[in-house]
């Protein structure tokens, strides 16, 4: 901008005007070009609130490709507008990857510019749609940047590097929460608050790798140091299925931030019965606030190790999050990332898993009450004289 004519006092005006927009951090101008439409969240007791002291149920879906894909596979942006306004959701959780962040995976060229940029067109979208984003830190690189980029036991210091820069970033932006680590596992609890040496085998290899793990208290201790107040959210242990270390002890120290919301994913696969993982679930929910950031059942018969079908497994699912009121994104909105909401890039709900997380998100799905022993098949499907929620 250049101003030939002004008076002493405009010009001393405009220079101020000048100094102190170049001193806002760059996050303060960005998020004030964007239009914001929800209000920023803090956890109160059990239950996340707005900043109106308002209660906020977040139901959603998550939506991959950004971890293994630097462009989303040209589908992330389309994927998020159909979340929004097709599948009613108001939060959506992204995974993403610490390494293309920075542009460290093979077939980046600009120092992760277009990854980035990305990123904040899914962000910008939500914010001014009525929808929160979970940024979910999902794969990392132990240790080594642009080696071995997928799923591991543990953060390391890579990790630091990335929600330190990310945090600064986004910091307080009201539609953005911060999943610290996806689903740490094969480790100990007190390696998972507090760090740790961790060793870890490679599928495809065999080879073995030791390296220096990053405790989740440092993580969240990262992203305050920035001055981010944003909810974070942490899983467990066991692919964040095991809540146990959240009520003995471990739970993370948040002195400076709006709170964390502890994660769970849930799988038919991870060996118990819809009750213990129910009877694990009321449990921890009564004093901590809790999300099922993950959740889903494949089609094709029974589960692994579990008797119910599929579909069934999904309906008493979806009843008990329903019933408890608790938060939740199913896993996953893309037809290749199993358990599969969709069957298509026409975004068609698969029939055993997506058609109910569709209902129940707009508020449609009819209540599921398992048949009596004796009385009927264990895939019953509730009849559609049952009035809707």
């Amino acid at each position: 901008m250049q101003i030939v004519k002004q008076r002493g006092l405009c010009r001393t005006m405009y220079c101020v005007a000048c100094l102190v927009l170049a001193m806002l951090p760059a996050e303060a101008g960005a998020q004030a070009k964007v239009k914001i439409t929800v209000l920023p969240l803090k956890v109160v007791g059990t239950q996340v609130q707005n900043s109106k002291k308002q209660r906020v149920r977040l139901r959603g879906v998550n939506a991959a490709s950004l971890e293994w894909s630097s462009n989303g596979e040209g589908h992330i942006l389309e994927t998020v507008k159909r979340a929004v306004e097709d599948w009613h959701c108001n939060i959506v959780r992204i995974p993403v990857t610490q390494d293309r962040w920075f542009g460290k995976a093979p077939e980046q060229t600009d120092e992760g510019a277009a990854y980035r940029d990305l990123v904040k067109q899914v962000i910008d979208y939500c914010a001014a749609n009525g929808c929160y984003v979970m940024i979910d830190n999902h794969w990392s690189d132990e240790g080594e940047w642009g080696k071995q980029i997928g799923q591991h036991l543990m953060p390391e210091e890579n990790s630091v590097v990335f929600w330190k820069d990310f945090a600064m970033l986004y910091k307080n932006h009201p539609a953005v929460l911060f999943d610290l680590y996806n689903e740490p596992h094969d480790t100990t609890w007190d390696i998972w608050l507090n760090g740790g040496q961790v060793t870890e085998r490679d599928r495809r290899t065999r080879t073995e790798k030791t390296y220096t793990a990053v405790g989740m208290q440092a993580l969240l201790d990262a992203v305050r140091s920035t001055g981010a107040k944003n909810v974070v959210v942490a899983g467990g242990l066991d692919w964040a299925y095991d809540m146990s270390g959240f009520l003995n002890g471990k739970a993370l120290v948040d002195k400076k931030g709006n709170g964390v919301i502890y994660a769970n994913h849930n799988y038919p696969f991870k060996g118990d019965t819809f009750e213990k993982w129910l009877a694990k679930m009321e449990l921890a929910s009564k004093t901590l606030p809790i999300i099922v950031s993950e959740f889903g059942a494949g089609g094709g018969g029974p589960p692994s190790r579990n008797a119910l079908p599929s579909d069934v497994w999904v309906r008493r699912v979806l009843q008990a999050l329903h019933d408890h009121e608790w938060d939740f994104c199913a896993w996953d909105l893309h037809p290749s990332a199993g358990p599969t909401l969709i069957s298509d890039w026409n975004y068609t709900p698969t029939p055993y898993f997506g058609v109910y997380v569709k209902q129940e998100l707009a508020g449609t799905l009819l209540p599921y009450t398992p048949p009596a022993p004796g009385t009927a098949s264990p895939d019953q499907r509730p009849t559609n004289t049952a009035p809707p929620r």
